[in-house]
């Protein structure tokens, strides 16, 4: 019996000892990751913060001077303004980019004649950078030598030169319709992954059973695809909250300085009118509201999810 007992301990030490050593191992490995987080990530955060907390000039000494940084931007109406815009823009464009990516997804995950060259197309604009589609789209949209504008005449839709980018709601619609182009190949890639990973058998035997289509995609497809839908619309979200190219190349703000997303206000507060710390601060206001986004649609889009 006692020599089983020193056995047993024996044995547990050398287990423990491996597991110390699998451990560290585990965290050599990492290290690196780890490292480029905190150089690239969380340092950056830190340093940001920091800044938020001073007046901070382009020259000369920063000052400390707490939170006023904070309480100011809650009087600061371009603020406000570029908020609500930054809201109805992300709206719109998140149920366009789905109204569009989704039907795509469900044509190309059958097998049909020439379904890879669909793919491709669809993908095609996705490798574009967002600034070279905006300066493609600011040609396209010109009213002197651009093709939409002649293309409305041509079709009858206008007797007058047009310029697409001059009104406010015809701009929008300019911009949301260039950012679907862009974007829904990348979501249709996302969602074509999360139907593409439903087992067959359960879309059959729905199937054998009598359930229509609409019945399959409302009780099968859907519920099975929470997390891909998690996926795409957090990076949906994402993407419109923190938009500025496509504003910034294509409208400059306006017209009437109505087209100033959040970032862009950002931008002119920290780097034309070098208010470095109060700039500083709306980064991490604009940080602390995409955490919070993030996490409400994440637990949205789980409940019910363990449900039997």
């Amino acid at each position: 019996m006692a020599n089983t007992a020193i056995a047993t301990a024996s044995h547990a030490q050398v287990r423990s000892r491996a597991l110390g050593a699998a451990e560290w191992k585990g965290l050599l490995y990492i290290a690196p990751a780890v490292l480029l987080v905190c150089m690239f990530f969380v340092l950056p955060v830190l340093f940001t913060v920091w800044m938020s907390l001073h007046d901070w000039p382009l020259m000369g000494a920063p000052e400390w001077i707490g939170l006023d940084n904070y309480t100011r931007m809650l009087n600061d109406r371009r603020f406000m303004a570029a908020l609500g815009f930054t809201a109805h823009y992300t709206l719109v464009v998140t149920i366009a980019i789905f109204a569009v990516a989704f039907p795509l997804a469900l044509f190309v995950e059958r097998q049909r004649p020439f379904v890879s060259a669909y793919r491709t197309v669809f993908f095609l604009p996705v490798v574009v950078g967002l600034a070279t589609a905006s300066l493609l789209w600011v040609w396209l949209a010109n009213v002197d030598s651009g093709l939409f504008g002649p293309a409305l005449r041509a079709f009858g839709l206008t007797e007058r030169k047009l310029n697409l980018l001059a009104d406010f709601d015809m701009a929008f619609a300019t911009i949301i319709v260039m950012v679907v182009w862009k974007i829904a190949g990348f979501t249709m890639i996302i969602l074509l992954t999360g139907l593409q990973s439903i087992p067959g058998e359960l879309t059959e035997a729905a199937r054998i059973d009598g359930a229509t289509w609409w019945q399959q995609f409302r009780l099968i497809t859907l519920p099975l695809m929470r997390r891909t839908i998690a996926l795409a619309l957090i990076l949906s979200v994402t993407g419109s909250i923190l938009a500025f190219d496509q504003f910034y190349i294509m409208t400059s703000g306006g017209p009437q300085n109505r087209m100033i997303s959040v970032v862009y206000h950002i931008f002119n507060q920290s780097f034309v009118s070098f208010r470095l710390g109060y700039g500083s601060a709306l980064s991490i206001v604009l940080l602390v509201i995409l955490v919070a986004f993030s996490l409400v649609q994440l637990k949205l889009l789980r409940v019910g999810e363990d449900r039997p």
